[in-house]
C-alpha cells in the first residue's frame, strides 16, 4: 500500500517563501540546506506466549543548516511552519558571520530507486502481523522441546524526506524499512543458552512473513541455541583466526570502516590518516562502500544532503584509494562528495557515514582456509564491540565459535572475545575464501549519538596473530 505522498513545500512550507529563507539564512556560506522529514514506525514483541510489547511513533520536524569552512551552524524543530524556519534561520546564520564563502554547486540529479516507496506498515493488517508472531511462537517450541522461551519481534518503518536547497534545487526520497527478529531460550541439564536470527532491509513485509522466510529464522535462531549448549571455554591466546562469511564483517565495519570515514582523516584523528596512496592492507584485500545495492538495509538512494549514493572503492588490492564523504568534508579536502552524508534525523546534522561496507571475496574454498588452521578459533557469528578509531584497536565478543586445531574443527567455544588492531590485522589477511556474502539485514551504527541502518558483509577470511580472549584454562 502506497501512502499518501509527502509534500511539505505544499502544505506546511510555501517553497517561495522557504526558499526566501533558505537563500537568506546561507548568503555567504559555502553550503547549505533545508532537511525536513516525516517518520512512522511500529514495533510489535511476542514474548513468552503473549504480545508484549506494541507500538507505533509518528514524527515530523525539519532542520537548517548553513555552512562556512569548517564551521555549521545547525537549528532544527517539530514546528514544520514559516514562522519556525525563520528562527532557525537566524541561529543557523550565526556560523556564517561576514560571509564571504563561494556557494558550493548542487549535487548532481538521479531518477534511480533502490527500493519501493510502498508504506510497509499499512501495506499488511494489524491482525495478520499479531498471528504471524503467534505462528513463529508455536513453531519454534515445536522444533524441539528444549525450547523454553521464544521471543519474535517485527518492526517497521517509513521515512519521508524533502531536502531544499538555496539554489532552489529539491531532492525527495521515500525510504522504507522492515525487519523480522527470532530468539529462543534452550535448557538442558540446567543451563541454558540463547539464540538469534534475523533481518530485513527496504522491503515490504510480504517476504518476511511469508513461512518461509521466518521459519528459517527460528531453525537458525535453535541452531546456534543448541550449539552454545555444548560449547567449551573459550582458549586465550595470539592465535589464527577465521572469520566466516556475512555478518561478521561487522569487524571490519568497526574496525576499519569508521577509520575510512572523511571527517576522521581530515582532523587528522583516523589511524589510516595520511595514508591515501598506501599499502594498508594485505595484497588482494578489496573494501567498498555501496550504497546503490537495491533493497539493502544500509541502501540510499541519496543521502541526507541529497548526494546520490554511489559504489565507492577504499582499499583495492591493499592500497588506500579512498574515503567516504559528505560534502563539507569533501570541499575541505579537495575532493568529490561520495554520497555518505548521513543523519539520523531532521535534529541532527549529517555527517560522513558508511553505508553497505564489504569486503571483496577471493579465490580459496572456505573449507580449506579452515583446514589450514593449525591452532586457533573459527569465529561464526558476532555480538557487540568496541574500536578506538585514533589507533584501530577492537575488541569483538562472538556468539557462535569454534575451536580448530590442526585443521580439524572441534568443539564450539563460548565467551570468545577477538582483540586486535584494525590496520595492523588487515596485514595479517593470509586468505580470502570464494564465499562473499551481505548480512541478512540486522546493523545499525552509532557515531556522535547518531544512529543509522547499515549493512556489512565479507568472505571467510583467515587472519594470522589475533588475540583471543577466553576463560579456559
Amino acid at each position: 500500500m502506497r501512502s499518501e505522498t509527502y509534500r511539505p513545500f505544499e502544505s506546511l512550507l510555501p517553497e517561495d517563501e522557504a526558499l526566501a529563507i533558505v537563500k537568506s539564512a546561507t548568503e555567504g556560506a559555502d553550503d547549505g540546506e533545508l532537511f525536513v522529514e516525516r517518520r512512522k514506525s511500529e514495533a510489535l514483541v511476542f514474548d513468552d506466549g503473549r504480545l508484549k510489547t506494541a507500538s507505533y511513533d509518528a514524527s515530523e520536524g525539519f532542520g537548517l543548516r548553513a555552512v562556512k569552512g569548517e564551521v555549521a551552524g545547525y537549528a532544527h524543530s517539530t514546528d514544520v511552519s514559516i514562522s519556525s524556519l525563520r528562527r532557525a534561520a537566524e541561529t543557523a546564520r550565526l556560523a556564517v558571520g561576514q560571509g564571504g564563502g563561494v556557494m558550493a554547486p548542487p549535487p548532481q540529479a538521479t531518477n534511480h530507486r533502490l527500493y519501493t516507496d510502498d508504506d510497509p506498515i499499512g501495506g499488511t493488517a494489524f491482525p495478520v502481523k499479531i498471528e504471524t508472531l503467534r505462528e513463529i511462537d508455536a513453531f519454534a517450541r515445536d522444533l524441539d522441546s528444549r525450547v523454553v522461551q521464544v521471543t519474535a519481534t517485527l518492526a517497521a518503518s517509513l521515512q519521508e524526506v524533502a531536502i531544499l536547497r538555496p539554489d532552489g534545487v529539491m531532492v525527495t526520497d521515500v525510504r522504507p524499512m522492515t525487519r523480522v527478529n527470532v530468539s529462543v531460550i534452550v535448557e538442558q541439564n540446567g543451563r541454558r543458552e540463547t539464540g538469534t536470527a534475523g533481518g530485513g532491509g527496504r522491503v515490504g513485509l510480504d517476504g518476511l512473513i511469508a513461512p518461509e522466510d521466518w521459519q528459517a529464522k527460528a531453525r537458525e535462531a535453535l541452531r546456534i541455541a543448541l550449539v552454545n549448549l555444548n560449547a567449551v571455554p573459550a582458549p586465550a591466546g595470539v592465535m589464527e583466526v577465521v572469520l566466516g562469511p556475512g555478518w561478521p564483517g561487522i569487524l571490519l565495519h568497526e574496525a576499519i570502516g569508521h577509520g575510512l570515514e572523511g571527517d576522521f582523516n581530515r582532523k587528522g584523528s583516523s589511524a589510516f590518516a595520511g595514508l591515501m596512496g598506501k599499502q594498508v592492507a594485505a595484497k588482494g584485500v578489496t573494501v567498498l562502500d555501496d550504497g546503490t545495492i537495491p533493497d539493502r538495509r544500509g541502501s540510499i538512494t541519496v543521502d541526507d544532503e541529497g548526494t546520490p549514493s554511489r559504489r565507492n572503492v577504499l582499499i583495492e588490492d591493499g592500497i588506500l584509494v579512498g574515503y567516504m564523504q559528505d560534502r563539507q568534508n569533501a570541499r575541505l579536502m579537495g575532493v568529490e562528495p561520495t554520497g555518505n552524508g548521513r543523519r539520523e534525523s531532521y535534529a541532527h546534522a549529517p555527517m560522513p557515514r558508511m553505508t553497505n561496507t564489504y569486503m571483496l571475496g577471493g579465490d580459496a574454498d572456505p573449507a580449506d582456509i579452515v583446514a589450514e588452521i593449525k591452532d586457533g578459533i573459527w569465529a561464526v557469528g558476532f555480538g557487540g564491540g568496541q574500536v578506538d578509531i585514533t589507533n584501530g584497536k577492537f575488541v569483538f565478543s562472538c556468539t557462535e565459535a569454534y575451536r580448530v586445531q590442526n585443521g580439524k574443527v572441534g568443539a564450539p567455544v563460548k565467551g570468545a572475545t577477538l582483540i586486535g588492531n584494525g590496520p595492523t590485522s588487515l596485514q595479517h589477511i593470509r586468505a580470502l575464501g570464494n564465499d562473499m556474502a551481505l548480512d541478512p539485514g540486522l546493523g545499525n551504527c552509532g557515531k556522535d549519538g547518531q544512529w543509522v541502518p547499515v549493512g556489512v558483509g565479507q568472505p571467510t577470511v583467515l587472519m594470522d596473530q589475533l588475540t583471543v580472549g577466553g576463560s579456559a584454562a
